[in-house]
């Protein structure tokens, strides 16, 4: 069932995930904004269909017109970081902050000072990771939440999980001294496996949909950079009236319980990136051995981070251990699947 609607307010909005915004018609000049007229109709179907709307917006300044119109309704916004740092008030009213690379990090925290009163998005492969991680210990008592996404997981090799392994366990040493020192910092590397109960999945296709600049709907905003003849819908079609008029083919098959392998996985903090699974293995539903391994490397460091936080004093006592396990992909048990 929809419950978002994310809207691109440029072919140039900024990427929050694992993929990278195609580069604009105009070249290197500005991108073009969503038309006033489809912003309006993608409001109305969000209005009748009870969705929370997503606004992401480019680093461009947008016409007056389309900023005014925004605030005709309840909703998120999803800004970049300006780099440089002096433009930082228009970000001010921004819900998630996106940092676009390790100098936009650099940037924004130049003094020890610096803080951030919203969540913020760190894009990064994976080679400036394992080189700068030591860069994100400060900044976890400075932003009440820190998403690290990794742009390149589908190039990881056996010596990368290895190198990452390593990294987490570096990040979750100061992360367990933050709470020892009374504070409770965020990170989605860490952190989120230890709060969950359940799988907590982008839901794009499910629960998550996307509205473009032109005016079509896609699955995430990375099915619209990669192809844009890839729609499922048209807002602006004479014939479209509601959620009920998309055409998501084999929509079962963006919900957990026709996963195979996720519905029985228990890194629930994985994102289960569809786009990436069709990237990678051809099926929406079906990720990659990369994606599976980095999720358990990140789930068996929550484990470890867990009790060693629960040795400081009581913490989350309403959730259970995570329990050991012997692999890293849960496809090698397949055979014990019920």
């Amino acid at each position: 069932m929809l419950q978002y609607l994310i809207i691109l307010l440029s072919d140039r909005s900024t990427s929050f995930c694992h993929y990278s915004p195609g580069s604009s018609p105009k070249g290197e000049g500005s991108g073009t904004p969503i038309a006033l007229d489809t912003l309006r109709r993608g409001i109305r179907f969000a209005m009748r269909e009870n969705l929370m709307i997503q606004f992401v917006y480019p680093e461009e300044e947008l016409p007056r017109e389309i900023l005014d119109e925004i605030e005709t309704i309840d909703h998120s916004k999803i800004k970049a970081h300006p780099n440089p740092p002096e433009g930082r008030e228009r970000e001010s009213d921004a819900d998630v902050l996106v940092l676009n690379g390790w100098e936009a990090l650099a940037s924004g925290c130049k003094s020890e000072a610096a803080s951030f009163a919203v969540p913020l998005v760190l894009r990064t492969g994976k080679a400036e990771l394992f080189e700068r991680y030591g860069e994100l210990k400060p900044v976890l008592s400075r932003t009440p939440r820190l998403n690290v996404v990794i742009t390149d997981v589908e190039t990881f090799t056996d010596e990368d999980f290895g190198k990452y392994k390593a990294v987490l366990s570096e990040l979750s040493a100061a992360v367990e001294q933050l709470y020892a020192d009374g504070q409770s910092p965020q990170l989605n590397l860490l952190t989120d496996r230890m709060m969950l109960g359940e799988m907590n999945n982008c839901g794009a296709g499910d629960t998550t949909l996307t509205l473009a600049p032109n005016g079509k709907f896609y699955v995430c905003p990375a099915f619209y950079y990669d192809d844009e003849a890839d729609s499922v819908g048209d807002i602006n079609a004479p014939d479209f009236r509601s959620a009920e008029d998309l055409d998501i083919r084999n929509r079962q098959l963006y919900k957990l319980d026709h996963a195979p392998i996720c519905r029985h996985c228990d890194a629930w903090q994985c994102k289960r990136c569809v786009w990436l699974n069709r990237k990678t293995t051809l099926e929406v539903n079906t990720p990659s051995h990369e994606q599976c391994v980095v999720a358990h490397l990140e789930r068996n460091a929550s484990r470890e981070l867990l009790q060693r936080i629960r040795r400081h004093g009581t913490f989350l006592p309403e959730h259970d251990e995570i329990k050991e396990i012997d692999y890293l992909d849960p496809f090698d048990r397949r055979d014990e699947w019920k």
